[in-house]
């Protein structure tokens, strides 16, 4: 597995930062810096992360303080420059109220928090050079009480055409009413990446499985090629 540079975002209240740590360094091998939200620059790295949690305590909305905080012009710089961007559940309410991705994260369908493995599907219709997912099955665990996806009509046709949903629940596994079964999606351009599910916690069958570890690996491949 080639090494990449990786950040990873802390806000207050994130929770799963040290779990992504751990499972890049100690499960992938790669080079990682643990980034305070209050930084105004980012080290020079291939990759950033941001985190699950409830980032300010999701005051006024969840990601919504974050998508505001200084570290967030730094990686609104880097994505503008080339560079690639994971969002993962907080992460990706955070990439949606900053504009980086469309449509928002609303409050669970039946109202509650919900913590669970669930199966996940990528579709067949796929951004060019994401051919190594098309297709594939996931299980991934989630913990959200925001995490039902919704955008407008136009919106979700034009995600589903371009190719932007990576990441689906399979048939009657939706846990949250999201629009169009939509577990996770991707900017045009593909640099930025956001999901509900939690690869970070599925490295290994006595932690859950060994898909989020598989599915990050396809993430790398997809973003850095072996054969560049």
């Amino acid at each position: 597995m080639k090494t990449l540079r990786w950040a990873v975002i802390t806000f207050p209240g994130s929770n799963c930062d040290r779990d992504m740590l751990h499972m890049l360094q100690h499960w992938m091998g790669q080079e990682v810096h643990s980034v305070w939200h209050a930084e105004e620059k980012l080290p020079e790295v291939d990759v950033v992360v941001l985190p699950g949690g409830f980032s300010y305590g999701d005051y006024l909305r969840s990601g919504a303080l974050a998508s505001s905080s200084h570290v967030m012009k730094a990686v609104r710089t880097f994505t503008e420059k080339g560079g690639k961007i994971l969002g993962i559940c907080n992460g990706f309410q955070i990439l949606t109220e900053a504009k980086l991705l469309p449509g928002a994260l609303a409050r669970n369908e039946q109202k509650r928090f919900v913590c669970d493995m669930v199966g996940l599907h990528v579709p067949d219709t796929l951004l060019p050079g994401w051919d190594i997912f098309q297709n594939q099955n996931f299980h991934m665990p989630i913990a959200h009480a925001e995490g039902r996806f919704v955008a407008d009509e136009q919106t979700l046709q034009s995600l589903k055409q371009k190719g932007q949903i990576v990441l689906t629940y399979q048939p009657n596994q939706n846990p949250n009413g999201s629009s169009l079964d939509i577990a996770g999606i991707c900017s045009e351009n593909g640099r930025v990446v956001g999901l509900m599910p939690h690869p970070e916690r599925a490295a290994a069958p006595w932690i859950s499985s060994r898909d989020g570890l598989r599915w990050l690996s396809h993430l790398m491949e997809v973003w850095f090629p072996s054969n560049l």
